[in-house]
């Protein structure tokens, strides 16, 4: 079934596109940095997440439906994913901090889309993307809380 997209959609998803490419670029970036081995998986993780939001967007700008399966990817953490240890570095904090920052944006940008979305697939498909990126806030709020990273109080 080919999607036929407003010029609304269009420019949404090709805002989301590239929201994404950076997400990517930005996780792996991160990642290829921190100090910590968990911290580095999971921010690996995200990074294949993002690349998957990415590809399901390019479908749709090609007329394709997309593909909401996560293909190959094998988590160990997931849901309310809580992490242990301490030590790491302000580096790690500081990419913490704007990957969060970022996510925060990138959920924000997905709310908006979700409500321009007139194609009932494009609704559902943004929805899913959506989710997964205030999961993916969730997964660094906690890696930081439970390093002292983000204090609640």
């Amino acid at each position: 079934m080919q999607i036929k997209l407003s010029q609304k959609e269009r420019m949404l998803l090709e805002d989301g596109k590239k929201q994404e490419d950076l997400c990517v670029k930005k996780y792996h970036s991160y990642a290829n940095q921190v100090q910590d081995m968990q911290l580095k998986n999971l921010l690996t993780e995200i990074a294949q997440d993002e690349q998957h939001h990415f590809n399901m967007i390019n479908q749709m700008l090609q007329g394709a439906q997309p593909d909401m399966t996560h293909k190959g990817r094998t988590s160990t953490m997931q849901g309310n994913t809580t992490f242990q240890g301490s030590g790491e570095s302000q580096q790690d904090k500081t990419f913490l901090e704007d990957l969060l920052s970022t996510e925060k944006y990138v959920s924000g940008f997905y709310d908006t889309a979700v409500f321009e979305a007139a194609d009932p697939t494009v609704r559902q498909a943004v929805q899913h993307i959506q989710k997964d990126e205030q999961n993916h806030g969730e997964k660094l709020f906690n890696y930081m809380n439970s390093h002292g990273m983000y204090n609640i109080q």
